[in-house]
């Protein structure tokens, strides 16, 4: 999940030792391929939103995730059968699997990778709302918003946040698993846990073929971190928005200085210059010697680290859904650049 965050999503750690917990306790925690469950079930989507680093400082209570989907449940007045992750990159990737809802766990998420935003989520590139929503933060607070546009939603969960404490359990109103196949990254949760294990028997500090081999993806630089640069974001309707910044590495086989840059997530490969990768794929950066992921607040000059292309699931490579998490999606006019030389 750590690397499919591209960067961001969160750090996975606190969520894993919530999921280790619940292993060591006896739970049987099973994930179900969507055609495992009546197709008439309803399904909540549920994850959590605002300054990840914030809840790791601030843990959650317990009871967030259940006041969410309750809420959600009594605005709907339909049952839950199953929970979804909102995000597989990161933190969310785990949670609804690290925390005993009493609910089912899908194989599926809403966006195959890590996105910073409400309106990139797979049920707006098929035209469905993502109103009615539930959030529940630590003190207590429930809020429900019962209408509006994705950018709607986003800018309440903005507005909710700081009185929040940094993060907020949320909740989408509960899709019939029928519906939930046709607008959400199938498989994911599964794909997922596919990658780490590939990626842990490589052990250290494996070579570029071998780790290309086992992700399926393509190593753009091996090298050190020769410069990082962090910059305010553009800011939109008055208000400034995500930090921007830039990753330059420099590879030590060929000497190629390789640039990424970054919002909350990487979002862009440059090799001397010449834009190489971009999102919707996943661009991860790694440790050189462990493969760890590291996110983009956490990268540093000097570090020895390796800077991984992955091909993002095959929901997005759709014409009509890619612009939701192209680079134009976050302001920045070229067109997506994909493994394999996709477009």
């Amino acid at each position: 999940m750590a690397v499919l965050g591209s960067g961001g999503g969160g750090d996975t750690r606190i969520a894993g030792l919530l999921l280790r917990r619940r292993l060591a306790a006896g739970a049987n925690v099973v994930v179900h391929a969507l055609d495992e469950v009546p197709p008439q079930a309803y399904v909540v989507p549920v994850g959590v939103v605002g300054a990840t680093p914030v809840f790791n400082e601030k843990l959650p209570g317990g009871q967030e995730f259940a006041a969410a989907v309750a809420a959600i449940e009594r605005w709907t007045g339909t049952r839950a059968a199953a929970v979804a992750s909102l995000e597989i990159g990161g933190l969310n990737g785990l949670l609804p699997l690290a925390w005993d809802l009493g609910l089912p766990v899908v194989d599926a998420d809403l966006t195959g990778r890590g996105v910073p935003r409400l309106d990139q989520l797979s049920l707006n590139a098929c035209g469905r709302p993502v109103t009615p929503a539930a959030l529940a933060e630590p003190g207590g607070q429930v809020l429900v918003q019962a209408t509006g546009f994705p950018a709607d939603l986003e800018r309440t969960v903005r507005a909710f946040l700081p009185s929040a404490g940094g993060w907020a359990a949320l909740a989408l109103a509960p899709l019939p698993v029928h519906e939930l196949a046709c607008c959400s990254v199938a498989g994911s949760v599964s794909a997922a846990l596919r990658l780490g294990r590939r990626m842990l028997e490589l052990g250290e500090s494996p070579g570029p073929g071998p780790l290309a081999e086992a992700t399926g993806g393509r190593v753009l630089a091996l090298g050190r971190v020769i410069e990082v640069a962090r910059r305010p974001g553009p800011r939109r309707h008055g208000r400034a928005g995500f930090s921007r910044g830039g990753v330059t590495v420099a590879d030590h086989a060929t000497g190629a200085l390789l640039r990424l840059e970054m919002e909350n997530e990487y979002l862009l490969a440059l090799r001397d210059g010449r834009l190489v990768a971009s999102t919707p794929d996943v661009l991860a950066v790694l440790d050189r010697r462990t493969v760890t992921p590291i996110s983009g607040d956490a990268v540093r000059a000097g570090m020895e680290v390796i800077v991984l292309q992955v091909p993002i699931a095959a929901f997005w490579t759709d014409p009509g859904r890619i612009e939701l998490v192209a680079p134009r999606a976050y302001g920045i006019d070229c067109d997506p650049v994909l493994l394999g030389g996709g477009r």
